[in-house]
C-alpha cells in the first residue's frame, strides 16, 4: 500500500511562489508510479493540475498553470514536487497528490479516475 503525504501549502500573496512536496512510502519504490497533482477549490470539482510519468520523461499541465507551475520528481528521495510561481487568487484550493502503479505508460496522463492512491491534501491560499 502506497502512502502519500503532501506538504508546503500555505498563505501567499498574488505573484508569490510556493513549492509543494509529495512524500511517498510503501511497498514499491516511487519510480514505479506515475504521479499527479490535483486541486479542488470551494464549490468546484477536483481538477488535474500537473502529472508526471513514472520515468519522469513526460509531463502534463493544465492550461491554466502552464508556464507558471513545474512538476518534478526525485525518486531517490521518494518525493514529487510542484513548484508554483506567479500565483493567482484563482489558484486557491486544496492540492492533492495522487499515484498509480504504472511503469509502461510513456505519456503523463492527468485523468483523475486513473489514480489509485491519494494524499490528504494541503491548502494553498493566494490572497493579499
Amino acid at each position: 500500500q502506497l502512502q502519500l503525504v503532501e506538504s508546503g501549502g500555505g498563505l501567499v500573496q498574488p505573484g508569490g511562489s510556493l513549492r509543494l512536496s509529495c512524500a511517498a512510502s510503501g511497498f514499491f519504490a516511487l519510480d514505479y508510479y506515475a504521479i499527479g497533482w490535483f486541486r479542488q477549490a470551494p464549490g468546484k470539482e477536483r481538477e488535474g493540475v500537473s502529472c508526471i510519468s513514472s520515468s519522469g520523461g513526460s509531463t502534463n499541465y493544465a492550461d491554466s498553470v502552464k508556464g507558471r507551475f513545474t512538476i518534478s520528481r526525485d525518486n531517490a528521495k521518494n518525493t514529487v514536487y510542484l513548484q508554483m510561481n506567479s500565483l493567482k487568487p484563482e489558484d486557491t484550493a486544496i492540492y492533492y497528490c495522487a499515484a498509480v502503479l504504472d511503469i509502461t505508460t510513456v505519456q503523463a496522463i492527468c485523468v483523475e479516475r486513473r489514480y489509485d492512491y491519494w494524499g490528504q491534501g494541503t491548502q494553498v491560499t493566494v490572497s493579499s
